[in-house]
């Protein structure tokens, strides 16, 4: 993959296995904590990775013992001054990071090996599926420093993900919530056994590149728009959509056709 070929300071892409690419955050020492930087190299990773046809499905982490630990608090000493526009620069700056990350074409498996507080829980968050070490956690902590917990998508999707009653509690107390509760609740998937996250990443990531291109893509893209669409007519006619595009593909003939001869599909995404 050409982008795997670009050079990033705060982010480590590899590809452990044909069309899935791990993305660490490479803070380390800092907890992954973002910074304008890293928002920029997020954007850019999001957009160039999600052109890649042979890409198939990204793994987000961090390096070290945190998966991310918000908006970095050493450079957050300055917002007061920047002023209202500058202030809201820097928010859709972090915004269209995030927005990338989540309207990647493929699956984005969020590999949770610490903590993912604040703006570490959004970005965990933008991902499609989320998976979590014994030693995650994760915090709306913005209420603690002053600030709402309507950040970067995660009022919205943390609803949606386990209700608005149990989003308000978490929110409005800021408080920790530990991995065995995410999974409780439904914040994560699953939590691995400890030292497994990453393979278990991978083996859910293979398990989803052994399927059509097309169908993957077009099923991400059916339930995150029907998300936002309340009414079932509308929900049904994009559907509709989607499935009489992909029978004019080769994927669906050539699964029917293994089926029938009783062998392993070779999709192609065309």
């Amino acid at each position: 993959m050409k982008s795997l070929d670009t050079t990033y300071e705060l982010l480590v892409l590899r590809e452990v296995s044909p069309g899935v690419v791990v993305v660490a955050l490479n803070r380390p020492d800092r907890a992954n904590a973002m910074t304008a930087a890293m928002f920029g190299e997020l954007e850019r990773m999001a957009l160039a990775l999600g052109d890649e046809d042979a890409c198939r499905v990204m793994i987000l982490t961090g390096r070290g013992q945190a998966f991310c630990g918000g908006y970095d608090l050493a450079d957050a000493e300055d917002l007061p001054n920047l002023g209202a526009i500058g202030m809201l620069n820097l928010q859709e700056r972090a915004a269209r990071a995030l927005l990338a990350v989540r309207s990647m074409r493929v699956p984005v498996i969020a590999a949770v090996n610490g903590a993912a507080a604040g703006g570490g829980l959004s970005l965990a968050l933008a991902a499609d599926i989320r998976l979590a070490s014994p030693e995650a956690r994760f915090n709306a902590a913005f209420v603690r420093i002053g600030m709402s917990a309507g950040d970067l998508g995660a009022s919205w999707l943390l609803t949606r993900l386990i209700g608005p009653a149990a989003t308000s509690e978490i929110c409005f107390t800021g408080r920790m919530v530990d991995a065995a509760e995410a999974a409780r609740i439904g914040l994560v998937n699953a939590v691995s056994a400890d030292g497994a996250l990453l393979d278990d990443a991978a083996a859910l990531a293979q398990s989803i590149v052994a399927n059509s291109p097309g169908g993957v893509r077009l099923s991400k893209r059916a339930i995150q728009a029907n998300m936002e669409i309340t009414s079932y007519a509308a929900a049904m006619e994009l559907e509709n959509r989607g499935q009489a595009l992909l029978t004019r593909g080769t994927d669906m003939p050539e699964a029917l056709a293994a089926f029938r001869e009783k062998r392993a599909p070779v999709f192609t995404g065309q």
